[in-house]
């Protein structure tokens, strides 16, 4: 069994959902190595999150992004505004979808569906550069 951990640092973005699975492949080169196992990325930020969604159709980026501004809108009378009024919903809305993802790595390869992909979900308007932690987990190349 063998581990792998990479900080990988995600150039900043505007508002919506990001397509990053070929950024995410690129910064772990080891995972050609594992036979079998799991990849493990964390998000190190509360105003973004990460999901598997649909990679083919750039209008479903789209829909993602308009549905999540009708289901957690800036004009609530939110307490929390001393960071701007796309902060506290960028907080929920990360809530809502989550910082970390578990994939499955089979044949030095993630598994991931035909018309999945890795999404970051930008929900500030003005972000910083992301940071993902990954671990990589599993039975190297050569070993039964």
């Amino acid at each position: 069994m063998e581990i792998y951990q990479q900080l990988i640092v995600l150039g900043a973005r505007g508002r919506g959902c990001h397509l990053i699975t070929q950024e995410i492949l690129q910064a772990l080169p080891q995972l050609a190595q594992i036979r079998k196992g799991l990849c493990h990325l964390f998000l190190l930020h509360t105003s973004a999150s990460l999901m598997i969604n649909e990679n083919a159709d750039p209008s479903v980026r789209r829909d993602l992004e308009a549905f999540t501004e009708v289901l957690v809108p800036e004009d609530f009378p939110y307490t929390h505004t001393l960071e701007g009024p796309d902060d506290m919903p960028a907080h929920i809305k990360s809530a809502l979808y989550g910082v970390s993802l578990t994939i499955p790595i089979s044949d030095g390869s993630l598994v991931l569906g035909t018309w999945q992909g890795i999404y970051l979900c930008e929900h500030r308007d003005f972000a910083t550069n992301r940071k993902i932690y990954a671990t990589l987990i599993g039975v190297p190349k050569g070993v039964t």
